[in-house]
């Protein structure tokens, strides 16, 4: 990990968040207390830092200068919240296209997907806090950069994401190998939210019953699944077909 990559010590982490620094999550000792750490944890509180407690022996990986307990990651982004992106999207004759990720977690697989996404006109692709990817180097990396120009939204809970898009009139279409309909019978021209799940597990069946369209990409050979990188690309350019068909698209 880069030196530039994180910021240890807790006077030194106060003050990153009191300097509106872009904080992915702080790694926290487990057994940490003290005055000044309550200080902090009242400023993790303040500003709603995700936060992970964690055995001395990670921290000391990261660095193994004194890090009193305490090491914040940064973001190479700034994190948006979808009440931001969409209104926005509306008020400039967008039809949105977003893509949500229910789960990934591998950096790599995130990567491949984000610069998909980009290429592929994609507005906004959306995170949950906890058990997912997050943008660090390594993704930026793998995504050719692709995630530095993309928005990513980083909500609290994927299914709270989906019901605030269909209250703006999205159409939630979930790729999972139980839809019951094949992806290309989908409409795309109309606002869309992509949903990818997690690799091992797919779909949460919370979002699964949210969706509005639940599709399926056809397998002809004997491996029983794609690639999520691949099947959200997959997915996503269906959207860039139909909408180009509809001239919705300057090619």
């Amino acid at each position: 990990m880069n030196k530039n990559d994180f910021i240890f010590g807790i006077r030194a982490v106060i003050e990153a968040i009191e300097s509106g620094k872009t904080i992915d999550k702080i790694l926290i000792k487990k057994d940490l207390n003290g005055e000044l750490a309550r200080e902090l944890f009242a400023k993790i509180k303040e500003y709603g830092i995700l936060t992970q407690r964690v055995p001395m022996e990670k921290l000391n990986r990261i660095t193994m200068k004194n890090h009193q307990g305490v090491v914040a990651l940064l973001s190479p982004v700034t994190y948006f919240k979808l009440e931001q992106i969409v209104p926005t999207l509306y008020e400039d004759g967008i039809v949105p296209l977003v893509v949500l990720l229910d789960g990934i977690t591998d950096t790599r697989n995130f990567g491949a997907i984000a610069r998909t996404a980009e290429c592929a006109g994609v507005n906004t692709i959306v995170i949950p806090e906890r058990n997912s990817v997050s943008v660090n180097a390594d993704a930026v990396k793998t995504s050719a950069g692709a995630l530095l120009h993309i928005p990513i939204c980083r909500e609290i809970k994927i299914i709270d994401a989906v019901r605030y898009l269909k209250e703006c009139g999205f159409n939630i279409v979930g790729a999972t190998e139980k839809g019951n309909e094949i992806y290309t019978d989908a409409d795309f021209t109309i606002p869309t939210a992509i949903v990818m799940g997690a690799e091992d597990k797919g779909i949460s069946d919370e979002v699964l019953r949210l969706c509005d369209n639940l599709t399926a990409i056809p397998l002809i050979g004997s491996i029983g699944s794609l690639n999520v990188s691949v099947a959200a690309g997959i997915m996503m350019y269906e959207a860039v077909r139909q909408r180009l068909n509809y001239n919705m698209i300057a090619e």
